[in-house]
């Protein structure tokens, strides 16, 4: 019998709260009171993590430069080094126990990839990894990236795949410290692909439809991907995605979330 994986949206949330539940979570796996693996689905305000291998050069804005300018700025224990997330941008943070899959953390990382890969296919956009670099690439651009934490094999922190993330806001860091990437998103390869800039509605590959215009194209695109990126892990890691309410996840961490209704 296939093992559940709890999904819980949380919709659109500052990030400091989130991480407080993820840490919860995670010390309920620990102690054995959550049973299940657990993927957190969900889009951030804006905010700067500064991961264990941040490096100075990576921060052409000083901090207080960034909080002037609506950013969160948030120093935390995954690794790798500084990340932007925005609205637009689709987080996921798998709160897995690998004893029960493989005591292995580049293993992981190339599972997360791998999940991220998969996603973007049902789009035509073909993904791939970038030898040296942890995250996923397209075309030599950087459309997801990856930072992780595990303790006593339990895993925290995750990735973000950029959906319709205003790019301009990677403008602001060096992403993940490395000098020269371009960043790109899901909206932005449909528009590459079909040679559009100006904004307008474009197509895809399942006959849905992308654009800025109306709320609606872009929610769809949002809402699809979500579909994959849930499907892709069930996939990858050989368990079956249940949807689990955000109050119940809230009362098994023990912890409220600020902006739960």
């Amino acid at each position: 019998m296939t093992r559940p994986l709890r999904v819980v949206h949380l919709g659109r949330r500052p990030y400091l709260p989130v991480l407080g539940l993820q840490r919860a979570l995670v010390g309920a796996r620990i102690a054995g009171t959550l049973s299940d693996d657990t993927l957190l689905l969900v889009e951030h305000d804006p905010v700067v993590t500064l991961g264990r291998s941040t490096r100075e050069t990576s921060l052409p804005i000083a901090r207080a430069g960034l909080e002037a300018r609506g950013f969160t700025v948030a120093e935390v224990e995954r690794g790798g080094d500084v990340t932007v997330h925005a609205p637009g941008q689709l987080v996921g943070y798998p709160i897995l126990d690998l004893s029960g899959h493989r005591e292995d953390v580049h293993w992981y990382l190339r599972q997360i990839e791998e999940v991220l890969i998969r996603s973007l296919q049902p789009f035509g956009i073909e993904a791939g990894r970038n030898p040296g670099y942890t995250g996923v690439w397209t075309g030599g651009r950087k459309i997801a990236s990856i930072g992780i934490h595990v303790k006593r094999w339990v895993t925290l922190h995750g990735f973000a795949l950029n959906v319709t993330t205003d790019l301009s806001v990677f403008d602001l860091v060096v992403p993940c410290g490395i000098d020269g990437v371009v960043m790109t998103s899901v909206e932005a390869e449909l528009r590459r692909t079909v040679g559009r800039s100006d904004g307008q509605t474009v197509s895809w590959s399942d006959g849905q439809a992308v654009g800025r215009s109306d709320g609606q194209t872009v929610s769809s695109l949002w809402d699809r991907s979500l579909e994959k990126v849930t499907a892709a892990f069930g996939e990858v890691f050989g368990l079956e995605p249940t949807p689990w309410p955000v109050a119940e996840a809230m009362a098994a961490a023990n912890v409220t979330v600020r902006g739960e209704p």
